[in-house]
């Protein structure tokens, strides 16, 4: 472990389980039990057998709903799981505390291996892109594929939307802003989020609302919450500062997988300005960006995605069988879709 990453910390002996996590039709949840870190695990059967596998890594303060709208958009193209990263989700935190990027990382990989599910198609969206990114550099034997949505690379001037969430980081914020909002309801929170994370949080339906008033109001109820957050939110910022081998950007430039970058023009957290940097860094690299899109474009643009990754494995080979008809519909697709502009 890095210098610069946080100490290793016990976690509580007993993790209470509050409220019950949606899963949406199709899906289904399990538990997976590692050395060291517990996994709860989101999948849907496979539309046939033999299609090759995705797995699915959430953001900062995520679980592994957020890929609930794309996940039935790729039947029929791959097998497709979900994680809930060490402490978020339903899964509990990690026996020794770790939230670095390199922590989180390590759990995935060591569920890869466990399950013997790779080389997957991988996917990660704001923490989940670093993780994954650092997934793919350092062991490309897993990953088939990279897509990432928003991800979290370092940048030099952050927005400053993204600093309340950076501050996360400081040693006593995350008490202090939890004393300062204690009045606040679940609703209110969900409300923040949204405004936060949506390029339009007036896409965001009724029921989906409910569903995430539901969730936080249960997460809430969860003694390690704001822990998970604040730890991985440090372990966020300290991965930006690591220089050499360990940097970020070093390792985007490390991954051999062909890689589907996504960015959002109305982002408030990672830097539109960004993608640039991004597709020059990954040696394989097709950049989509939606200028309409906020932090979350696979919650907010699902069938976009779902074509671009498409494309993705057409363009690489990857597409085959009953799916391989329908490429060149989705080639059209994109082509013609308004709020999208690729470049390569």
């Amino acid at each position: 472990m890095s210098s610069t990453e946080l100490p290793s910390v016990l976690a509580t002996s007993v993790t209470p389980k509050v409220g019950t996590v949606k899963v949406a039709e199709g899906e289904r949840l399990r538990s997976v039990g590692l050395p060291g870190i517990t996994l709860t695990v989101r999948s849907r059967p496979p539309a046939r057998d033999g299609l090759p596998s995705a797995l699915y890594v959430h953001g900062l303060g995520g679980s592994s709903q957020n890929w609930s709208a794309l996940m039935p958009r790729l039947d029929g193209l791959v097998d497709s799981e979900a994680l809930d990263l060490p402490g978020f989700g339903d899964s509990p935190p990690p026996d020794d505390g770790d939230y670095s990027v390199t922590g989180h990382a390590r759990a995935v990989i060591r569920y890869l291996d466990a399950s013997g599910r790779g080389p997957v198609h991988l996917f990660g969206n704001s923490l989940g892109g670093a993780v994954t990114t650092r997934v793919a550099a350092v062991r490309p034997d897993l990953v088939r594929t990279l897509t990432l949505v928003s991800p979290a690379l370092p940048e030099i001037r952050a927005q400053r939307t993204a600093w309340p969430t950076a501050l996360l980081a400081l040693p006593g914020v995350a008490r202090l802003f939890t004393r300062l909002t204690r009045d606040w309801s679940a609703e209110q929170r969900v409300r923040g989020v949204t405004a936060l994370c949506y390029g339009d949080p007036a896409m965001v339906s009724p029921e989906a609302f409910r569903n995430a008033v539901e969730e936080m109001e249960r997460r809430l109820a969860l003694p390690y919450f704001w822990d998970a957050m604040a730890r991985s939110a440090r372990g966020i910022v300290n991965a930006y500062t690591l220089g050499g081998q360990h940097s970020l950007w070093r390792q985007a430039e490390r991954v051999l997988a062909p890689t589907l970058l996504i960015y959002g023009g109305r982002d408030q957290l990672v830097g539109y300005r960004m993608a640039q940097r991004a597709a020059r860094a990954f040696r394989d690299a097709r950049l989509l960006t939606l200028p309409d899109a906020g932090h979350v474009a696979m919650m907010e643009y699902p069938e976009t995605v779902a074509t671009a990754f498409r494309e993705l494995l057409a363009d690489t080979g990857e597409l085959s069988g009953p799916a391989a008809g329908g490429a060149s519909a989705a080639r059209d697709a994109a082509d013609h879709a308004d709020q999208t502009n690729t470049e390569s």
